[in-house]
Parts: structure tokens; C-alpha cells; sequence
């Protein structure tokens, strides 16, 4: 699966995280923009209309949990892919993940492996 050419927005308050995020996914041929947290996204968001978005769930102002609730409220970006990251593999974050809208979810840390297989998951057309 070819995942050249997407537009992927990294949402982490963690500059590790963006950073190991933003050069996994550019390797792969990704387009990948960066927000420090969900109010810094928002813009973002509209202005490059990305085709998936990984949000952290722990983050200062908006977290990830507001975040995707207003992406996913947003007729525009209802179909928008929205991956949570977190550092707790909780099934408490899971389920609240799927409440407000998340597509997904990602443990942190994690490998090229594992954000490219959710990332082809999501966009197989």
C-alpha cells in the first residue's frame, strides 16, 4: 500500500513525538504538517485539509478528546480519519476514543510498523 502523497496532521504537545512522527511518516512519502495542540490545529486543519490526523489524548488548553469532538462535529471533516495517541493502552481511553468520534488508536511509543499499518488502514479507498 502506497501511502505517497497524503496529507497528515501530527497533533502532540510532545516535540519528541511530532518530530519521530513527522520523520516516520515524511519517509514515507507523507505530507505531514504539525500542531502543538488542538487549538493550534483547528487553523491547520482548514487550511490544509488533511486526508488523516493523529491527536494526542493529554494535552494543555484542548485535548485530544475535544479535538476530535469538534473535528468530528464538523460536517467537512465528519469522514476525516482521527487517530488517538496515548501513552496508556487503557480501555477506558479506547472506549472514550470511539465516543467522541476516533477511528482509531495508537500507543505510544511507537515504530514506523505501527503508524504506517493504521495509517494504510484508514486510507484504503
Amino acid at each position: 500500500m502506497d501511502v505517497k502523497g497524503l496529507k497528515v496532521l501530527v497533533i502532540d504537545d510532545s516535540n519528541t513525538i511530532r518530530r519521530t512522527a513527522e520523520t516516520l511518516l515524511a519517509k514515507a512519502g507523507c505530507d505531514v504538517a504539525t500542531a502543538s495542540d488542538g487549538f493550534d490545529s483547528l487553523s491547520k486543519i482548514v487550511d490544509i485539509k488533511p486526508d488523516v490526523i493523529f491527536i494526542d489524548i493529554m494535552m494543555p488548553r484542548l485535548d485530544g478528546y475535544q479535538t476530535c469532538a469538534l473535528i468530528k462535529n464538523n460536517p467537512e471533516y465528519k469522514s476525516t480519519p482521527v487517530i488517538m495517541l496515548s501513552s496508556k493502552d487503557g480501555l477506558f481511553d479506547k472506549a472514550k476514543g470511539r465516543i467522541v468520534g476516533a477511528d482509531d488508536y495508537l500507543t505510544k511509543p511507537f515504530g514506523r510498523a505501527e503508524l504506517l499499518d493504521v495509517l494504510e488502514k484508514h486510507t484504503q479507498n
